[in-house]
């Protein structure tokens, strides 16, 4: 009774909603019924799976972009060496920007509000000025080897570009503040009474953290994880800047399908793959999710 006595809250769910219906449900829909389609040379290239007769409609889909995408040892090597990378990357940005956070959310408040303004500055510049410029520090004759050169410590330039390690090296430099604002923003918010309580208790520093802290920080860092595997997964312009042509991430293997090749069939089967493979860790999330809103 209460829900139709409140007409209003439908001018505030109908934005987001539309928006979603536009750009997400809409590109997907028509993602899907491309793979189902067979490529053809022609503009659009690929065959309708609905065509009309003088009778009747006629429904023909195609499984054979699917079968590709699990039988072909391009895909199958792609998708792991992105999960690879993307599990690699947040494990790494886990561990470097948990005691960031940790940091940050038991400094001052004065030091505080400065340790934030550092860690959320790089979303001032742009993305891809951000790579370009840790380009120019990583290159074989970049800042980096120039500086290391200059002072005696190396004889040689190192070899960064163009390796798996400049991509994590660009992932991690560039996702690192999506780890450290959402597990900040949940140790800000700890009780801290519940530490004194523990150390009255006679429990130690280090066990305080494992029983008390870093249980209440998961919310704060299952939320850091997916915001940097998600895009992390399907990240184009790292790998293509940073990385060599052996190191074929997804995203680099639809832009070459739908751009290159002009595929469009087997580029769209492989969107709606990455999708399915995505939705394993938001499940993931929302099992966090109802964990701590349940506690």
């Amino acid at each position: 009774m209460h829900r139709s006595r409140n007409p209003w809250r439908w001018l505030i769910i109908l934005p987001p909603l539309l928006f979603l219906l536009i750009f997400f449900l809409v590109p997907f829909f028509f993602t899907l019924k491309i793979s189902f389609a067979d490529s053809v040379i022609r503009i659009p290239p690929f065959t309708d799976i609905l065509t009309r007769t003088a009778h009747h409609l006629r429904l023909v889909i195609s499984l054979s972009n699917f079968r590709r995408i699990f039988t072909e040892r391009l895909y199958v090597l792609a998708y792991l060496f992105s999960l690879r990378t993307a599990l690699l990357s947040t494990l790494i940005c886990l561990l470097l920007g948990y005691p960031i956070a940790y940091a940050i959310a038991r400094s001052r408040p004065s030091t505080r509000n400065i340790l934030l303004m550092v860690i959320i500055l790089p979303f001032w510049t742009s993305f891809l000025l951000r790579v370009y410029a840790l380009e120019a520090i990583i290159d074989n004759d970049g800042l980096l080897n120039t500086l290391l050169l200059h002072l005696g410590i190396i004889s040689h330039p190192l070899v960064i570009m163009h390796t798996n390690f400049a991509i994590y090296l660009g992932i991690i430099y560039s996702y690192l503040p999506f780890m450290v604002l959402p597990i900040f923003a949940t140790l800000e918010k700890l009780d801290a009474t519940l530490l004194e309580a523990a150390a009255d208790l006679g429990s130690p520093p280090w066990r305080t953290f494992l029983d008390v802290t870093l249980p209440l920080s998961m919310p704060g860092v299952a939320a850091g994880s997916m915001l940097v595997f998600i895009p992390a997964v399907g990240e184009f312009v790292i790998p293509s800047l940073l990385g060599g042509p052996g190191n074929l991430m997804i995203g680099r293997v639809m832009w070459d399908e739908f751009f290159i090749n002009h595929d469009w069939p087997i580029a769209s089967a492989v969107a709606i793959m990455f999708l399915i493979v995505l939705v394993g860790p938001i499940a993931i999330y929302r099992h966090f999710s109802d964990q701590h809103s349940e506690s």
